[in-house]
Order: structure tokens, then C-alpha cells, then sequence
């Protein structure tokens, strides 16, 4: 076991918190078909059967700390401790069991985090009655309702909650069935009744609840997550008992701090995602700590409420995606009272959901170096949906942002040849035993040997001490060849191009299979073009694409990659930018905003033509001659 109290990363002076983080040796095993097998050395401790074990627990232990916090209507923070979150479980729990609720009809939570929301998934864990919290974007943004519907239909609800029922009025009138009974916070929509939240949570418990939640096992499933739908319909995934408490077992062994001191965390990642759902509020919930509810997000706008958040609330624990800490780092950088009291006591910061730029690294550790004289660990990991969603955490520094760290214990990883790359498959408690009700996707999920196919791709960050991590090599189902033969890695190719064109682009989509060079589609950022062009709010959009100071920008940065390109792999030629955003109902865009390529692509064919054709339009910038 290798010890991780470090003080300093080896290639600095500049010391670290001291934290207690640990990090695993790993078994190697090379096959003589080319795969490579991975185990940790260390074995995963005993976890419970249940997780609301947990909160009984604490409870007992600690019944006043508070587990949960909330804004209210006046702007304060409304708390739910252990004590109170067990009692309202109970109460809530006894009348899902009324209901004849189960796995076969669920609750369906449509809205997003909150109290509410809080304490209607923990009593369906503590009675043992499945639920699926779903996007709100399918039912706010959407229009269609498509992938709403496409939910309904695999889950057939038993009830459903939404906490404004007003603002979820039209997705609940077409999607949910007039059988289906309705659960609100508050605004009733006027074409149906509905109970509220508050009736519900005064059921009087009997004994019949805590029998309910003594008969929950590891088998027992907790919960449904779907899939954000990057590669087609959203895919129901069977979350287990065993799934949600083994992963937090691995997961605390690895952040071993979090059993020294309880973490503390203002978070708004949406618990419709495992690492929300899962990671953020397992975490939380398994070692006692508190868990303050951010209703802000890392948008223009909405990182205010953030911010303003992180004034009153010092975290142990900060997980963010890049983009949320690159949305951050302007206000640190000019808010002296923020940064001592973000700072202050914060142990780890976490990012997940993409890689994270070297500078907005480096500033974070400078700016924690001038608040406090030390710097803090910066860490990440890895896994999916059907993982729970760990498989990797790197609780030590590295020089490349894509580095994910090693194995959680409990997770044994095999690396199979594919196409150059190493595709990564994962057995372990940790593991989905399957979607639901689709037993054909099921299947195709798994190989022969009962280990689950990321899809993604890994290679060692040093091929001669896998120690040291592996690094993410994109989606394998992204990947393809140009005319030449030769093979494009889109994933990283997309993560450098993304980098390199901020804040003026938000994302990218790479075209070339079966041509003879790269070429991509521009999802530009408005807002930031806006301003580089020096033009108004009110400004036709086509002006501002065509603007010379946007195209010269841009054309800048794309010749200077493609000087610096190694081969026809990693050169982009052309670029479109492209006025309409990814479609949320054409597939073309996740509820996350992750980009499904495929999708954009097949939509936008007419589009990849013009990119290919051979005039260049005003909106085209080529690369090759700079006009």
C-alpha cells in the first residue's frame, strides 16, 4: 500500500494540505491475446447491505448535525439534520408502502435538486421502492417531450413528483397517465389533483416501515439513472444496494480524510447523474457529513448564486466540472473575503465530466498558495453511469489533466485491443446487472467473460510503472478512418481543439471518415464572439459569425494547431461555424450538454458537405490558406 500523507508534489516546493489519501498498488497480468488485466492489491472492506444504514447510524451518532441544507423563500438556509431526514424517511416510506409501489411502478422525481427531492429518494431507499430521478430538461426544454415519454413508457410509474407543478405543468399533462398519482411542493397544475409534499410527510410510521427497510438487500434495486442518451434513447440502468454502498466503501478507502472528519459540500450537480446522485451525496451520506444544496450552475448568470453561496458555506469537499472551476476562478481572483473562506478548510477538490486545462489548474493552486500557503489536491476519477459510478480515482498529483489514477478496490479492469487503442471493460460489485426491461442492450453490454464495456479507451501514463494512472484515450465508438487509412482519435483531438479555441467556441464536432482530411463544426460560443466582434446584444447573429475579428481569431488558433500538428490525424483543415445550437430533441445534445457526434453529423449531413465543398462561404474559415 503506498502511503499518500504527502506534503509536496515531488516536482515542487510548494507544499500540499495534509490530507490522508491512499493509493493502491495494482496486480498486472499481460494475456497472450494482448489484453492486460488489472487488480488493486487492496481488498474492499465490508459495506452495508443498505445504504439508509447509514443514516440510521448517524442518526444515533450525531442526530442534530445536519445532513442536508437549502435556501428557503427568504434566503436563508432551511437544514435537515440526521435525526429529522430518518424521521421523514419513515413517514414518507410508510406511505409509498400504501401505495403498493415498487421496481415495477416506480416514483419518478421530474425536478431537480432540492429538500424535497432529498427526502422523497431516501424514504424510497429506506422502504425499498425503486425511483428514477429524471432530467428536468427533458420536461422544461424539450418540446417534443420525446425522451420523457420514451422514459414513461419503459418504467410505467407508479407516482410522480414535481416540486413546482406549474413549471412542469405541460411535460405532466402530456407524458404522465391520469392513473398516475401526482406529488407536489406546491402550485397544483389546475387539470389534475395532486397531494403535497408536506400531506405525505405526515404518514404516522408503524412498525411496517422499518420491517420494509430491514428486507432491503445488496439485491435490491434503488434506483433507476438513465443515460443521458449520447448515443441514442436514454437507456434505463438498474442501480443496486450493493452497486451504491460497495462503490462508496472504494471510494472512502481512497479519500481516506473523509473518515477522519466528516466532509462538508455545496454542490449543484444534478442527482439525475451517478456522480451527483451517487458520488456527491453517497459521500456525504456514508461518512456524516453535510451536504448544502447549490442552486446556482456554471453559467453565465448563475455562478452569482454560487458564488454568493461559497461566501457563507467553507467546503472540505468541492466537486466541479472544468468548466464550472474555469467560471470561478474571475471571482477568486477579485474577492478576497471568498477566496479565505473557499480555502479556509477545503481538504480535496474534485473534477469530473471532461479534462481539465492546465491554466485554470495552475491558477487554482496559485490562488490557494497566496490564501492559505499551501496548495490543494486536485483530483479526479473516473466511471459511468452502470459503475456507481467509480472505477478509477487518482488521489495523487500528475502532470496530465487526463489522468484518472488507478483502480478502486473492488473493480478489476481489462484492457482489450481494439483498433490501436485499449478499450476498457470493468467487473465488480459496483457494476449495473443490466438495463431495464431491455434485455437485448444488456447483453451487448457485456463480453464473455462478465466484464462490462466502457466503450472508452485508456492507455498508461507510464507504460513501465501502471501506478502512475491511466490516461483517457476518448471513446472508442468515436474514433474512424480517414481515406488514407489512417486513424482519428476524436476524443482527445476534441478536448485540445475545445482548449485551445476558449471561451469563443463551446464545442466541436470533428468530420472526416472516409475523406481525405479533418474538418469540424463549430458550435460557437455567442456570447464571447459578441464581444471579441465589439457588437451590441442586438446584433444579427450572422454578423457576428462573419465578423473578421471572430474569424481571424479563430483562423489564428486553428493555424497555429494545425503548424503544430504531427500528421493528417490531428490537422483540421476547415471550419464551419454553425448558427443553430445541438438540438436537445433531435439527439444531437445530452441533458448534460455533452455533444452526441454521430448524431450532429447525420443530422447536419447537408452541412458536412458544404464543409467538404469547394467554395468557402462567409461562415467557412480555411485553415490551409487563412481566408
Amino acid at each position: 500500500m503506498a502511503d499518500a500523507l504527502r506534503q509536496a508534489d515531488p516536482a515542487s516546493a510548494a507544499p500540499y494540505r495534509k490530507v490522508r489519501l491512499e493509493q493502491p498498488d495494482l496486480e498486472v497480468t499481460h494475456r497472450a491475446d494482448g489484453s492486460i488485466l488489472l487488480k488493486p492489491l487492496q481488498p474492499l472492506g465490508p459495506y452495508p447491505d443498505r445504504l439508509t444504514d447509514r443514516l440510521v447510524y448517524w442518526a444515533q451518532k450525531t442526530p442534530d448535525v445536519t445532513l442536508f441544507a437549502g435556501r428557503d423563500a427568504d434566503g436563508g438556509w432551511r437544514r435537515i439534520s440526521y435525526a429529522q431526514a430518518l424521521n421523514t424517511a419513515r413517514s414518507i416510506g410508510e406511505a409509498l408502502l400504501d401505495r403498493n409501489l415498487s421496481a415495477e411502478r416506480p416514483v419518478v422525481i421530474l425536478s431537480g435538486n432540492d429538500l424535497e427531492h432529498a427526502m422523497i429518494g431516501l424514504a424510497c431507499l429506506y422502504a425499498g421502492i425503486a425511483y428514477a430521478p429524471i432530467s428536468p430538461a427533458y420536461s422544461l426544454v424539450s418540446t417534443d417531450f420525446g425522451k420523457l415519454k420514451h422514459i414513461f413508457n419503459l418504467l410505467t410509474p407508479g407516482l410522480v413528483f414535481a416540486s413546482d407543478g406549474q413549471a412542469f405543468a405541460r411535460a405532466i399533462e402530456t407524458v404522465v397517465p391520469q392513473d398516475v398519482e401526482l406529488v407536489v411542493t406546491r402550485n397544483a397544475p389546475s387539470s389534475r389533483p395532486a397531494l403535497t409534499f408536506e400531506q405525505l410527510a405526515k404518514t404516522p410510521p408503524t412498525p411496517r416501515i422499518d420491517e420494509a427497510h430491514l428486507s432491503v438487500g445488496p439485491g435490491t434495486i434503488a434506483k433507476f439513472l438513465f443515460t443521458s442518451g449520447s448515443t441514442g434513447q436514454p437507456k434505463g440502468v438498474i442501480n443496486t444496494q450493493r452497486m451504491m454502498c460497495s462503490n462508496q466503501v472504494a471510494m472512502v478507502s481512497r479519500l481516506a480524510c473523509f473518515q477522519d472528519e466528516p466532509p462538508v459540500t455545496l454542490d449543484w450537480a444534478p442527482w439525475h447523474h451517478t456522480a451527483g446522485g451517487n458520488h456527491d451525496v453517497g459521500l456525504i451520506l456514508y461518512n456524516g457529513g453535510t451536504f448544502y444544496i447549490d442552486e446556482g450552475k456554471p453559467l453565465p448568470g448563475a455562478i452569482d448564486i454560487t458564488v454568493r453561496n461559497l461566501k457563507e458555506v467553507a467546503p472540505t469537499f468541492y466537486f466541479n466540472v472544468p468548466k464550472g472551476f474555469e467560471a470561478l476562478l474571475p471571482f477568486l481572483r477579485s474577492d478576497a473575503q471568498l477566496r479565505q473562506n473557499f480555502f479556509s478548510r477545503l481538504k480535496v477538490l474534485w473534477f469530473a465530466g471532461a479534462a481539465l486545462s492546465q491554466p485554470v489548474f495552475d491558477e487554482m493552486q496559485d490562488l490557494a498558495l497566496q490564501t492559505i500557503g499551501e496548495r490543494i489536491h486536485f483530483l479526479t476519477g473516473f466511471g459511468s453511469t452502470e459503475t456507481a459510478p467509480g472505477v478509477f480515482a487518482r488521489t495523487q498529483p500528475a502532470a496530465n489533466s487526463t489522468n484518472m489514477g488507478v483502480l478502486v478496490p473492488g473493480s478489476d479492469l481489462k484492457l482489450v485491443p481494439v483498433d490501436g487503442k485499449l478499450e476498457a471493460r470493468v467487473k465488480g460489485p459496483n457494476i449495473t446487472p443490466g438495463y431495464w426491461r431491455q434485455p437485448d442492450l444488456t447483453a451487448k453490454a457485456f463480453d464473455e467473460e462478465g466484464f462490462y464495456k466502457l466503450g472508452d479507451a485508456f492507455k498508461f501514463d507510464d507504460p513501465s510503472d501502471p501506478s502512475k494512472g491511466l490516461l483517457f484515450d476518448g471513446r472508442v465508438a468515436e474514433d474512424f478512418k480517414l481515406a488514407t487509412g489512417t486513424w482519428v482519435s476524436v476524443g482527445p483531438l476534441r478536448a485540445k481543439l475545445i482548449d485551445a479555441l476558449a471561451p469563443y467556441v463551446r464545442d466541436v464536432v470533428i468530420a472526416g471518415a472516409d475523406r481525405d482530411d479533418i474538418r469540424i463544426l463549430v458550435f460557437p460560443n455567442i456570447d464571447a464572439c459578441r464581444q471579441l466582434a465589439g457588437l451590441p446584444q442586438d446584433a444579427p447573429l450572422e454578423d457576428v459569425l462573419t465578423h473578421d475579428n471572430v474569424r481571424q481569431q479563430l483562423q489564428s488558433v486553428l493555424s497555429d494547431l494545425a503548424k503544430k500538428s504531427t500528421g493528417s490525424s490531428n490537422r483540421v483543415c476547415r471550419a464551419l461555424l454553425m448558427s443553430e445550437p445541438p438540438s436537445l430533441d433531435a439527439g444531437e445534445m445530452t441533458d448534460k450538454g455533452s455533444i452526441n457526434q454521430r448524431a450532429v453529423l447525420t443530422r447536419r449531413a447537408r452541412l458536412v458537405e458544404e464543409l467538404y465543398g469547394p467554395v468557402s462561404a462567409p461562415h467557412i474559415i480555411d485553415v490551409t490558406t487563412g481566408q
